[in-house]
């Protein structure tokens, strides 16, 4: 992700005049600028391909009091007491409130906020590199405590996830490869726990089972490795059946992996383990905390055709973007110094764990 800032002869002489001596002309220059950059960047942070986007927005006015009407989004013969999960810190692990399905479920909202400043000097020489490296870094900062907000969330979902007391997460030993029976049994289980509203199969698109799978990169070369590798499960010992050649066309062709089956695939650093047990990433490491067991990697499967995963986003009461960007006016002349400070309010919660589902390599 990188911001760049065109060098137009009318950007060029914003950024010179916010090195200017007259701290007036200095400050109406820095913030014309962050007026400009602020939908900028809301659109920057919305459309990174990230956990965090996996999120359906709607947004509210700053200062209200967002809220889901829960009984439109469950089915008549949905239980009355339902699980919502969400969030009360950015990066916090997730609680799951046990409430009336005919309510209204309040969110609880945080501020994910960024400052960065740079040598006043750099803005004198129309230095452009510099001051879009500036807002490169906020977004990036903001798009990192998403991404953790987003993963803790969804990872305390999968974990404390059950319906009529079976786990939405199937184990395997680590070390073990992904082979084809893995992802049949997932698409099993995504159906039987994603029943219609009569008890009997999903019926008129409700629910499409699992869309997107979320991956570490030694999954997604597991999947590629389908093309050569055999797939069976149960053939008699030393009988060895490769897959269709349809089938290894198909995977050979899609080595970058964008999809599986028709399913979505999103390959994550963050999960697996690097250079092997003991190191694992940093989502694996959230995972093996809420397991309370030894993991090496995890797949998981999520069904984005059920409304589910919301993200309520605040739009600035002045200029009505989801992403406030304001001139930093704490440095005095003697520090020589330009700032801007970005901040969104935001607010996660998960309606239904049943669009959750996955494969953990544990112990």
């Amino acid at each position: 992700m990188k911001i760049t800032l065109k060098r137009t002869d009318e950007q060029v002489e914003l950024v010179k005049a916010m090195a200017s001596r007259n701290r007036d002309v200095a400050y109406e220059a820095q913030q014309a600028l962050a007026e400009f950059i602020g939908p900028v960047l809301a659109e920057v942070v919305n459309q990174a391909p990230t956990l965090s986007n996996l999120f359906t927005n709607f947004q509210f006015n700053e200062m209200d009091s967002p809220s889901i009407p829960l009984d439109l989004y469950y089915d008549v013969t949905a239980p009355d007491y339902v699980k919502v999960y969400s969030t009360t810190v950015p990066g916090g692990l997730p609680t799951n409130t046990v409430t009336p399905t005919v309510s209204e479920m309040k969110f609880n909202t945080y501020r994910l906020d960024s400052a960065v400043d740079f040598d006043k000097r750099y803005a004198a020489k129309s230095r452009m590199d510099v001051v879009g490296k500036t807002f490169t870094r906020i977004a990036q900062e903001i798009l990192i405590r998403q991404e953790s907000t987003s993963a803790n969330l969804i990872l305390g979902a999968l974990d404390a996830a059950e319906t009529n007391g079976n786990s939405h997460v199937d184990t395997k030993t680590p070390g073990s490869s992904l082979i084809l029976d893995d992802f049949n049994k997932l698409l099993l289980k995504a159906k039987r726990i994603n029943t219609a509203w009569t008890g009997s199969a999903p019926e008129g698109g409700r629910s499409k089972g699992i869309t997107d799978l979320i991956m570490s990169p030694e999954q997604v070369k597991g999947l590629r490795e389908m093309a050569y590798n055999p797939v069976n499960t149960n053939s008699p010992a030393g009988t060895d059946i490769p897959a269709t050649d349809s089938m290894r066309d198909a995977i050979y062709n899609n080595g970058g992996a964008p999809e599986f089956f028709g399913i979505n695939i999103m390959e994550i650093n963050e999960l697996g383990a690097n250079a092997g047990a003991g190191n694992n990433e940093k989502f694996t490491k959230v995972w093996n905390g809420l397991r309370g067991l030894t993991a090496t990697d995890l797949v998981i499967g999520l069904d984005r055709s059920r409304e589910s995963l919301f993200r309520a986003v605040a739009l600035d009461a002045e200029t009505g973007s989801e992403f406030s960007l304001l001139a930093d006016d704490q440095y005095s002349v003697r520090q020589s110094k330009i700032g801007y400070y970005g901040s969104l309010e935001e607010g996660r919660m998960i309606l239904d764990d049943r669009v959750l589902t996955g494969i953990s390599f544990e112990a």
